[in-house]
């Protein structure tokens, strides 16, 4: 059983990623506590701050690295201005992790397709650090990543990295694109008319709502069986556990049975407007 009550962790590193957006290394401060801490990706925890309150982040470390756990955060609002402010050495609260994560274990034997939009890519940066560290058990990783404005890109040297490494593609779209950019301009899911889908992919999504479904539907018709897609929703979650009701989606809730579905349990929620 989940401690409800949030564990002492340290700042020990801090990333600045965008000029809204960073990441946190947090070393829990009983080393016990650290060495029966495991998760999986796609999970998330709570972090807390004293005297402001606390809010779910997905974790982007890699499972075997528990002794530091990285939280990649933007910066929108009261908490996560708070933990905008906080630099190495201060202390927070964690709880957790929280969650079902992302079927990697199912997912061995297979080629991965990644599809993310927007800002909020962490959940599935999670996925590709996963897969290129245990590179022989997947097959062929496709990543697709599409951006409102093109200097919206977090972490761009990474994906420059991975698009250099064996059987890893990397495809990046920019609603808005400079002169810099590389990609093509246009949806992430234009994307899909120049990547070619392995038999028996597993996909991976996660962004906006919106773009979700289009990437779903666009996936399925590209020949991936609906229920090897895989989508990471976000809702308002306070609890964690399921029992406040703010993230209910239907009879499902997102901290609980989620915050990664399958898309034939979500396509007939997500096709109710305002649910």
């Amino acid at each position: 059983m989940i401690d409800m009550v949030p564990r002492e962790a340290k700042v020990v590193d801090r990333v600045e990623e965008t000029p809204d957006t960073f990441t946190l290394g947090l070393r829990f401060a009983d080393d016990a506590y650290t060495a029966q801490y495991t998760f999986v990706p796609g999970q998330f925890n709570m972090l807390y701050l004293h005297g402001v309150g606390e809010i779910p982040i997905s974790i982007v470390s890699d499972p075997e690295d528990t002794h530091v756990l990285h939280h990649t955060i933007r910066n929108v609002g009261r908490v996560t201005g708070g933990l905008a402010g906080l630099e190495v050495g201060d202390r927070i609260g964690i709880r957790g992790p929280y969650g079902r994560g992302w079927p990697v274990a199912e997912a061995k034997g297979f080629p991965v397709m990644i599809v993310t939009g927007g800002l909020g890519c962490a959940p599935v940066v999670s996925v590709i650090n996963y897969v290129l560290r245990r590179r022989a058990d997947y097959g062929r990783l496709v990543i697709l990543q599409g951006v409102k404005h093109s200097s919206d890109l977090i972490w761009r040297d990474q994906y420059e990295a991975w698009a250099t490494l064996p059987d890893v593609e990397v495809h990046l779209a920019a609603d808005v694109a400079d002169g810099k950019w590389h990609g093509i301009e246009g949806p992430v899911t234009k994307l899909f008319e120049q990547v070619d889908v392995d038999t028996g992919a597993q996909a991976f999504i996660c962004g906006p709502e919106p773009m979700m479904v289009a990437s779903a539907a666009g996936l399925v018709d590209k020949g991936i069986e609906p229920g090897a897609i895989s989508l990471s929703l976000e809702r308002n979650m306070q609890c964690a556990t399921g029992h406040c009701g703010h993230c209910q989606i239907g009879p499902q809730f997102v901290c609980r049975d989620g915050p990664v579905f399958d898309w034939p349990t979500l396509q007939p929620l997500l096709s109710v407007r305002n649910l």
